[in-house]
């Protein structure tokens, strides 16, 4: 009895001993894996950091010149026209904007080379021979260190390439290389030189009920207008789709009655990035008419075809809708100003965490609670509407929506018209 137990004990020590040893090799072949995708993401974040410098200089410059020439909105027909041209006959998928890059990381797709700044992650990923999950994790790198190149919030940007191209859920297994590449990212282009400053808040009121109240009712009508902007731009493309046969023809009159609205009605001052919004929010002198003319605008524009400007509209829209709510229930426009900007945003988007640390990046963390209850009360107000389409719904946001389950944003869409169509 007493040699068979030895004996018994000595098997189970040797199949413990080769457990380990295969363990011990496994751990380490996935530690050389993750250490390349870590270097490969290092390359992408600093590439992606260049790109973001240059974006936001090229930006700048263009807008510099907008401004001292308003003359230029009469280009606007020909640039609408050139800009649907080359998009059909020589851009593939890049139509789609950053819903491409939701497609390229989830199905592993490449993004053709002619596609600019989109393909920095996937060239990368194709010329080093990143394939399978090693890929999805190096094109959520690519995302975040955009982010953070782009708007100076590396923690925003960490939990966006995570985040962005879900809807109710956080993909933790790309966390190191994300948190590394926003970083990266936002010091590369600080390092080049782009200057980024956020308005401040001045006081954060005390968390009683009717502040709690107010700021929930707020964060209701931030998701809700996320809805409305989402829904202006699907409108007018297919309002145009069905007005004109001809694509060209679309854009030519979308161009010419922008130019009407931004020159013949006065209107230049909400076209671009229309960065005075933000401060006149803080200091509250916007009302709701800013912020509704700059969402008309922006959905027109947009839903022509001319391409990016969802994002940082969203900003000047939230908080320009936030200042006057501010002022109006609070008696304090730069407080809910700041909820508004943070609030538009992570609901359009439907990315709730970084909501949270894009409000602390750019205000700090003294008003912490009150971005995560705006982060979530906005998204759960927002539905299953999206400024990205291309997500995949994980978690349904209600129990009624839990049909969408597995379905993109697009799809779920399409199968809620059709139900109504039905009723």
């Amino acid at each position: 009895m007493p040699q068979q137990l030895l004996e018994t004990t000595r098997e189970d020590l040797k199949q413990g001993a080769r457990g380990l040893a295969a363990d011990a090799r496994r751990d380490a072949g996935n530690a050389c894996a993750s250490l390349r995708v870590f270097l490969l993401s290092g390359v992408v974040a600093a590439l992606m950091g260049v790109a973001g410098w240059a974006f936001l200089a090229s930006l700048r410059f263009v807008s510099s010149m907008r401004e001292e020439n308003p003359w230029l909105f009469l280009l606007l027909p020909v640039v609408s026209v050139a800009t649907a041209w080359i998009y059909r006959t020589h851009g593939l998928r890049a139509g789609r904007g950053n819903n491409l890059v939701i497609d390229s990381t989830l199905t592993g797709t490449p993004i053709r080379s002619r596609m600019a700044l989109l393909t920095i992650a996937s060239n990368v990923a194709s010329v080093f021979h990143v394939e399978g999950h090693d890929r999805r994790d190096l094109m959520m790198t690519g995302i975040s260190a955009a982010f953070g190149a782009a708007f100076g919030t590396p923690l925003a940007g960490a939990f966006f390439g995570m985040e962005m191209c879900f809807v109710g859920k956080l993909d933790y297994s790309a966390a190191l290389y994300c948190l590394a590449g926003s970083f990266i990212g936002n010091a590369v282009s600080r390092g080049l030189g782009t200057p980024f400053s956020f308005e401040s808040v001045a006081a954060v009121p005390p968390m009683d009920l009717g502040t709690l109240a107010a700021v929930c009712l707020s964060a209701v009508a931030f998701g809700l207008t996320a809805r409305l902007f989402t829904f202006c731009i699907r409108s007018v493309k297919r309002l145009y789709a069905r007005l004109f046969v001809n694509y060209l023809v679309a854009a030519a009159a979308g161009g010419i009655l922008l130019a009407i609205l931004f020159l013949g009605c006065g209107l230049s001052r909400y076209g671009g990035l229309s960065e005075w919004m933000t401060a006149a929010a803080f200091a509250g002198e916007t009302t709701p008419v800013d912020a509704l003319l700059k969402l008309i605008l922006t959905a027109l524009t947009v839903g022509v075809g001319l391409q990016g400007g969802e994002v940082t509209p969203l900003f000047g829209i939230g908080a320009a809708l936030g200042g006057w709510l501010g002022a109006a229930l609070l008696g304090d426009p730069g407080f809910m100003a700041a909820l508004g900007m943070i609030g538009l945003f992570g609901s359009a988007l439907n990315v709730p965490i970084t909501t949270i640390m894009l409000g602390i990046d750019m205000f700090g963390a003294h008003a912490g609670s009150y971005f995560v209850i705006v982060s979530f009360v906005s998204y759960l107000a927002a539905g299953h509407h999206a400024v990205y389409p291309a997500q995949r719904i994980v978690t349904p946001k209600r129990r009624s929506l839990k049909r969408d389950a597995e379905l993109t944003v697009e799809d779920a869409q399409e199968l809620h018209r059709r139900e109504r169509e039905e009723r």
